[in-house]
């Protein structure tokens, strides 16, 4: 799931070289935690969190796969 979601905020970003994904994988459980650089915030959240909402919705397709849940949290 981490290189899925690398791939999807490569292509949003302007600087691609700064983001950085963590992921912590637990029993039932994947959170994956992203950082990009401060002007590219925006560009992920998206209007109204639209952008961060359908990111979410396909990790969460893909987790489903593996019956597990995928947590997507944006840090600033």
């Amino acid at each position: 799931m981490k290189e899925l979601l690398k791939h999807m905020v490569q292509e949003l970003v302007d600087h691609p070289d700064e983001i950085e994904i963590e992921e912590m994988t637990g029993d039932k459980v994947t959170t994956l935690e992203l950082r990009v650089a401060p002007d590219d915030l925006g560009k992920v959240i998206g209007r109204r969190g639209r952008t961060a909402g359908a990111m979410r919705l396909i990790l969460s397709a893909s987790a489903t796969k593996q019956k597990k849940r995928a947590v997507l949290e944006i840090l600033d």
